[in-house]
């Protein structure tokens, strides 16, 4: 039984000071030279098609005014972010996407790319954006203060949303399993039945949570222009 059931987060697994539990979070770029010299497959085929279907979804998101290729940053990281998520599925693997350093690393440098790009080059476009249309005068000096804070705070909500569903799910994961022990045989059946629907809950949380972070972001990269 665990003291502490957050300690199954906990990147303790090191090697001459050296912490292996982030290793499986590059993994994905093993995967990669496999698809230049691997013959077309379904699995191939699927994967491209899904990549294609989000370049066309992103490209109407940022508009007709985005710079070509911008779409390619938010597929690779919607690849990266479900990779990782799918990889914290497995047993004795650990999560890297639970954890605030990865997800708030991804999010808080393309928040913060984003703000400069626009408040440089767009700085009436973003000082606009700061009061609503049609907002009272009277509310205005309001409305600043609550989009600049709404501003501000994107980056967090973008890596608490991801970590705290990747928390979520495995805590909730962790407990069932915990209580198998100390039941017979009837409500294990039924216990493993639980953890079957709720690891494939887990697998569609794995992919809708990267989508949510990757439109997100593109939505963020479309106000600026």
């Amino acid at each position: 039984m665990m003291t502490n059931l957050f300690s199954m987060f906990d990147p303790s697994t090191n090697f001459f000071n050296l912490s292996l539990n982030w290793i499986s979070s590059i993994v994905g770029i093993m995967l990669i030279p496999c698809m230049y010299w691997i013959m077309p497959n379904r699995f191939s085929w699927l994967w491209f098609k899904i990549l294609s279907t989000l370049h066309k979804e992103f490209k109407t998101l940022l508009g007709v005014m985005s710079h070509k290729g911008s779409t390619f940053i938010f597929i690779n990281l919607f690849s990266m972010i479900m990779l990782n998520n799918f990889m914290g599925l497995f047993p004795y693997i650990f999560t890297s996407t639970s954890h605030m350093t990865l997800t708030l690393s991804l999010a808080l440098p393309l928040w913060l790319s984003f703000m400069l790009y626009g408040w440089i080059n767009h700085t009436n476009h973003m000082f606009a954006h700061l009061v609503p249309q049609g907002t009272p005068n009277i509310l205005m000096p309001f409305m600043v203060c609550i989009e600049t804070i709404s501003n501000f705070i994107r980056p967090g909500t973008l890596a608490i949303r991801l970590a705290a569903n990747m928390i979520a799910g495995h805590l909730l994961l962790t407990l069932l399993g915990s209580t198998g022990s100390s039941l017979n045989l009837m409500l294990i059946n039924i216990l493993l039945i639980t953890q079957i629907a709720l690891l494939t809950l887990e697998s569609a949380v794995a992919i809708i949570q990267s989508y949510v972070f990757a439109v997100l972001s593109t939505l963020y990269s479309s106000e600026i222009n």
